[in-house]
């Protein structure tokens, strides 16, 4: 969780005015050696942090001062010995930080409704996850007394938890719409797949002004508009990339009545196991209509691998590659972030249907083309 929090750029917070033209950064460090160096970071625009000061701690304690800004940012606070790191956002106000050595993620800043929700966040978070931990502690013991009972029973708790844990995450980020906060975790639960893009999409169209202006927002919106470029109703985004002989081929040149877009790699071995049920719907539909494009997510100097797992996987159908591992643009186009996907579209290049595998796609190519005697 907080290694996301760290990797976030530049935020624009809302700034509180008050007389003073700086606030005060001071804390506590118990336990730790004097002359520990705490470096100041600040995450810019490019994603980079940048160290802004390095504190030195002195009888258990730290201290300095920094301008205020309209432009405040996300910022944390890294140690060596103890190793680790603590969050904060600057909001113009007096923050304290506490930093345990014995426990770092433990550590907290206080000080700014920013900070308040992410401690807030973070340690009811940390229940779940807790809670999670032994549950799978309890499953794997049931499953070694060969408990199926309890096995089930432990399942359904934690089916149940995982909604507890997505309705609070809801719940939190719907009440607290002006804060910048919200919005990363708003973009932690889309990468999780844990909201759709339509569900982020709303909620961005639902912020107050200023947190709508946010860089946070801007680069939110920009993947909310990459997914449903590839969203089911959607034109699918055409592309021209190498096959394996060098020739280029484009989406176009392969649509039939039915499409199946197949992201894969030979390095991938969920992949690999579901190819031999995409072999067997292409040769019983193919004369009907159903047309298979793959494109492989191979990295750059492995194209031996990718033709070599073609022949071996007896995939007769379109292939091509741009042999650029997760940089593919093709992928980046459809935003694809594991593999085994795909997406089904008509003659027309609109998306019908995603990640259909096992007997799901088979179901639903039946379902459009009708049934093949066997």
């Amino acid at each position: 969780m907080r290694r996301f929090f760290a990797s976030i750029i530049t935020l624009l917070l809302l700034s509180c005015a008050t007389d003073s033209d700086s606030y005060k950064l001071s804390g506590t460090a118990e336990g730790v050696a004097d002359g520990t160096e705490i470096v100041v970071y600040n995450l810019e625009d490019n994603n980079q942090p940048v160290a802004v000061d390095t504190l030195i701690v002195q009888k258990g304690a730290f201290s300095a001062s920094y301008p205020k800004t309209d432009k405040l940012i996300l910022g944390y606070l890294a140690l060596e010995n103890p190793q680790g790191s603590v969050v904060f956002f600057p909001e113009n106000e007096d923050l304290k930080v506490t930093i345990y050595k014995d426990s770092m993620q433990k550590s907290y800043v206080s000080g700014g409704r920013q900070n308040e929700m992410y401690r807030e966040y973070s340690t009811k978070i940390s229940e779940f996850n807790g809670i999670k931990r032994t549950n799978a502690q309890r499953y794997q013991q049931a499953r070694r007394e060969q408990d199926n009972l309890l096995s089930v029973q432990i399942q359904q708790e934690n089916s149940q938890l995982l909604l507890e844990e997505q309705n609070y995450k809801l719940g939190f980020v719907n009440e607290n719409k002006n804060s910048i906060f919200s919005l990363m975790v708003v973009a932690e639960m889309l990468k999780r797949k844990e909201i759709n893009a339509e569900e982020a999409g709303n909620f961005l169209n639902n912020l107050p002004p200023k947190t709508a202006a946010s860089q946070i927002a801007a680069t939110l919106k920009e993947s909310v508009a990459r997914m449903n470029r590839a969203g089911i109703g959607s034109v699918a985004p055409d592309f021209t990339a190498p096959t394996p002989s060098g020739e280029m081929l484009s989406l176009n040149e392969t649509l039939g009545k039915y499409t199946i877009i197949d992201f894969w790699a030979s390095w991938c071995k969920p992949c690999r196991i579901e190819n031999p049920n995409v072999v067997r719907v292409y040769e019983k539909y193919h004369d009907k209509g159903l047309n298979i494009v793959s494109i492989s997510l191979d990295r750059a100097g492995h194209k031996d691998r990718w033709v070599q797992a073609i022949e071996d996987d007896k995939m007769d159908w379109y292939h091509v590659s741009n042999l650029k591992f997760w940089q593919d643009p093709i992928a980046k186009d459809y935003n694809v972030s594991a593999i085994p996907a795909t997406f089904l579209v008509d003659e027309s290049g609109t998306i019908i249907a995603k990640n259909l595998r096992g007997p799901a796609l088979e179901t639903k190519i039946a379902s459009l083309l009708g049934p093949v005697s066997e």
